[in-house]
């Protein structure tokens, strides 16, 4: 059974991957590991011990909190499930990923711009 705190931290290593362009199998050679491996550790498969950990944060250029952040709340693990511990989890979706990527590639003046524009909209009834 998946505990939910290794699924926790594998969304939180995918998401960091996404955010970074980074495939499962350029992760799996910077860490010094098969793809597979990185695939089983994404979905909790995998508990991810702390010195490879280590290593992934090192290769996403993150610190290590960063993939805790999120189960401040849960009071136990026991009851905390991966829908409580990542609210709404919008960024477990690929498209919403790709959209974030594309987002900060665009220019500053130009993405406040369309940050004003998809806000305006937003607010249409």
């Amino acid at each position: 059974m998946k505990h939910p705190v290794d699924v926790h931290v594998g969304k939180r290593v995918r998401h960091r991957r996404w955010m970074v362009g980074m495939t499962q199998q350029q992760l799996a050679e910077r860490v010094g590991i098969k793809f597979q491996q990185i695939q089983k550790y994404e979905t909790g498969m995998n508990r991810i011990s702390a010195s490879r950990l280590w290593d992934i944060a090192h290769a996403l250029d993150v610190k290590i909190s960063f993939f805790f952040d999120g189960l401040e709340g849960a009071e136990d693990s026991e009851a905390a499930t991966p829908s409580a511990t990542v609210p709404g989890d919008i960024l477990a979706d690929k498209e919403a990923m790709d959209l974030v990527r594309s987002y900060y590639a665009i220019p500053e003046a130009q993405r406040r711009r369309l940050f004003d524009l998809a806000r305006v909209l937003s607010e249409v009834d």
